[in-house]
């Protein structure tokens, strides 16, 4: 059995009393393995088998028997699935439950992309979602997750949370997944329990009051606060929601669950909430609760942006977008961008908004990269190979070997025997991992040099998550 703080167990005693002694005993059990599928890859008529073993909450969430090596799986790299703590897929319940028009939604805290991924899977077609993360390195691994989900109506931002309390009544939906004591992943972080201590619990939990007070003015009248954590005790959940309730009148609501997932309730009836026990539930911890913004608070009539727009003149997109229309499927919906050297493609829907939000926040990606000019050449984006959007009629395509995908997620340089000279779109199992330029010789590695595989094992063969039927 693992050694807990004394002051966690009697902490926690007083929570769950009668139920202490399931509850240590399973925080003693090896942590659950649990991927979500991309259903931009994946769904609804995949060429892969999936795992057989749904999470009850998600439509899209697997438990697996094992952790197999995740690391050596080209369809990892690729976006097919991510590998995500089934509690925290519960986000995608609720907003399948009640965002059901098409919403302008926040990710505040959203590092790695977890959660981020169960929102895109639940909204509504014609949804925008900002994920941000205030850590500049944990907003670039954000931005990694979001580029090989291949998802265009996305942007990553690296903000803190009263940069977003300045752009009031804008969204429709704020997650704000807080920072916390950790004690939900004791399982799976021992350095969680060596950093546990009270005084923690009591940073932490005035560190979420501030969080939410930043962000509050960003709901619009009306929208929905889905407020998170991984922790247990009461103080970082039921005590800060109800200060939440008590200082802005926000109204607590409710969403369905079925008996048989075991998700525990809120220990304070005046805040419904759900708690995720891993003696009851299939999972680490989690505790979620959904508030909504009253419709009398006033919503102001001018913009939150200080914007170019305003100046009749400036329109910010290209003129003429034919020598990019050709790498998209769809063209015809997006607008196109040039920031610097680089070519971006943005949401028709959404574009005008999207050139709001990149003028008032530090944004990091959005929309889809096309790609870049260096000198006369145009040379693809990584993230165009990753996107739902791309057009594989555009590039020659490639099929390569386990052995050299990962020489290619090394970043190593490859030789392609009787390939086209050019860029060419590797593939593996028919799925796009990225591009090359083939110069005969060699080939140049276009992979991004941030997230290559660093590991010099090599398995025998692939890992079997998903395969191939």
């Amino acid at each position: 059995m693992m050694k807990l703080p004394l002051d966690f167990i009697g902490s926690a005693e007083t929570w769950l009393v009668d139920e202490i002694g399931p509850f240590l005993d399973a925080l003693s059990d090896d942590p659950t393995v649990s991927l979500r599928m991309n259903p931009l890859k994946m769904g609804p008529d995949p060429a892969f088998s999936i795992p057989t073993d749904p999470v009850p909450w998600s439509q899209w969430g697997y438990y697996l028997k094992e952790r197999p090596p995740f690391t050596f799986d080209p369809l990892l790299h690729a976006g097919c699935y991510y590998v995500q703590e089934a509690s925290s897929m519960f986000v995608e319940h609720v907003a399948r439950e009640r965002v059901l028009q098409p919403a302008v939604c926040l990710d505040l805290c959203a590092a790695p992309g977890g959660k981020s991924l169960s929102l895109l899977s639940a909204l509504p077609e014609g949804s925008l979602l900002v994920s941000n993360e205030v850590v500049r390195q944990r907003a670039n691994v954000l931005s990694e997750t979001i580029i090989k989900s291949g998802n265009s109506h996305v942007m990553v931002t690296n903000n803190g949370a009263s940069d977003f309390g300045r752009l009031s009544h804008f969204f429709d939906v704020i997650l704000v997944d807080a920072p916390c004591s950790g004690e939900g992943m004791f399982r799976k972080d021992p350095v969680a329990i060596e950093e546990w201590s009270p005084d923690n619990v009591k940073m932490c939990a005035q560190r979420q009051r501030n969080i939410l007070d930043d962000i509050w003015p960003a709901l619009k009248p009306g929208g929905l606060l889905i407020y998170s954590t991984c922790t247990y005790n009461i103080a970082e959940n039921e005590e800060v929601v109800l200060q939440l309730v008590r200082s802005t009148g926000a109204r607590p609501v409710e969403v369905k669950i079925d008996p048989d997932w075991g998700i525990s309730s809120s220990f304070d009836d005046r805040v419904p909430g759900y708690r995720f026990f891993p003696h009851r539930t299939r999972g680490e911890g989690l505790s979620l609760f959904l508030l909504q913004k009253p419709d009398e608070e006033a919503a102001s009539s001018s913009s939150p942006f200080k914007r170019k727009k305003n100046d009749k003149k400036f329109n910010p997109f290209l003129r003429d977008a034919s020598p990019y229309a050709p790498y998209l499927r769809r063209p015809h919906a997006f607008r196109f961008v040039e920031k610097g050297s680089r070519v971006v493609a943005l949401p028709a829907l959404h574009a005008e908004t999207l050139i709001s939000l990149d003028e008032a926040l530090k944004t990091v990606s959005m929309g889809v990269e096309v790609g870049e000019m260096k000198g006369k050449d145009f040379i693809p984006a990584h993230a165009l190979a990753m996107s739902g959007e791309l057009s594989r009629s555009a590039f020659s395509s490639y099929p390569v070997a386990y052995e050299q995908v990962i020489a290619y997620l090394r970043k190593e340089a490859l030789t392609l025997a009787d390939a086209p000279k050019g860029f060419l779109l590797l593939t593996y199992n028919n799925v796009p991992l990225g591009f090359v330029k083939n110069l005969g010789s060699r080939a140049n590695n276009l992979y991004p040099g941030e997230w290559r595989v660093r590991s010099g094992h090599l398995p025998n063969e692939a890992p079997r998550v998903i395969r191939p039927f």
